[in-house]
């Protein structure tokens, strides 16, 4: 999978994908607009080119108070999310070109006020997700707010991952039909964060395609 023209596909306004993205930003948007004062800090993990992020934050008037960390390993994708960055003047956006299943990325900005999981639990294999929801524990301050995808594909993954975050301290606040076309999740974390533990990997990103070819096995 070429994942720098996979991204093409947002272009596409009533694309699944078009779709998904646009809760994902009203979602981003509410999360924003709900936050306490001060520093707000954001990290999205495989971020791509950042257009959830990207396609709020520039007129967002908390715009000034948020940091930002997109860890993306594609230096192609990487570099469109930095220069949409710079153009729009959002000094608080920092890229990481890097393997986004590394917990050293996330050092001195977590745990985060906002986590992006987008474009990930579909990508890795079922134990990995479970893996992944874990992480977030770490990832997450209290209070803050997990946004996640995947599809709605049998098997549906979606429940047991509804209950994995339960387990993990996370209050489900909105959740996209089965039928939707697509499938987004917004959970807020109740509970403190967990240390963030250093060398780790909390994933290993394999690809739809892969998965689903017999390719990698759960």
């Amino acid at each position: 999978m070429d994942w720098h023209e996979w991204h093409d596909r947002y272009d596409r306004p009533d694309s699944s994908l078009g779709r998904r993205l646009r809760v994902i930003q009203k979602w981003i948007g509410r999360t924003l607009d709900s936050a306490e004062p001060g520093e707000l800090r954001v990290v999205s993990l495989c971020a791509g080119r950042a257009l959830d992020v990207l396609g709020v934050l520039p007129e967002h008037p908390r715009r000034h108070d948020v940091r930002v960390r997109l860890v993306e390993l594609d230096e192609r994708n990487a570099l469109i999310a930095r220069r949409a960055a710079s153009d729009h003047g959002l000094h608080g956006v920092e890229v990481v070109v890097g393997d986004a299943a590394l917990t050293d990325h996330y050092h001195g900005m977590v745990p985060a006020d906002l986590v992006l999981l987008c474009g990930v639990l579909g990508n890795i294999s079922d134990g990995d997700v479970a893996s992944a929801i874990a992480y977030c524990t770490q990832l997450c301050a209290t209070g803050a707010t997990l946004i996640w995808t995947r599809h709605r594909k049998p098997p549906d993954l979606v429940p047991q991952i509804c209950r994995w975050l339960e387990t993990g301290g996370f209050e489900q606040l909105w959740l996209s039909e089965p039928d939707a076309g697509f499938g987004v999740g917004v959970h807020r974390h109740v509970k403190p964060p967990r240390p963030l533990a250093s060398g780790h990997r909390m994933f290993t990103f394999v690809g739809y395609d892969a998965l689903h070819q017999g390719a990698h096995t759960t």
